[in-house]
């Protein structure tokens, strides 16, 4: 099974699959929240649209705050 974008295109941005796991939702969670507030309907799911962020460049590690909130 071929998976696109393969894993190492993706770990060329994100080091490891477990941070990109929490850059992918993180960013995830982002895309639905700005669609939300501007009330436009998403054709793909969010997680997909933040998948092929990272597969194009658009986003990696460095550019996320992971910090986590207490």
């Amino acid at each position: 099974m071929m998976l696109y974008p393969a894993m190492s295109t993706l770990n060329d941005y994100v080091p490891n699959r477990y941070m990109l796991v929490n850059v992918v939702a993180r960013r995830a969670r982002q895309i639905a929240e700005e669609m939300d507030q501007q009330g436009i309907p998403l054709n793909e799911k969010t997680v997909t649209l933040a998948i092929h962020e990272v597969a194009d460049g658009k986003l990696d590690a460095r550019e996320m705050d992971l910090t986590i909130a207490e």
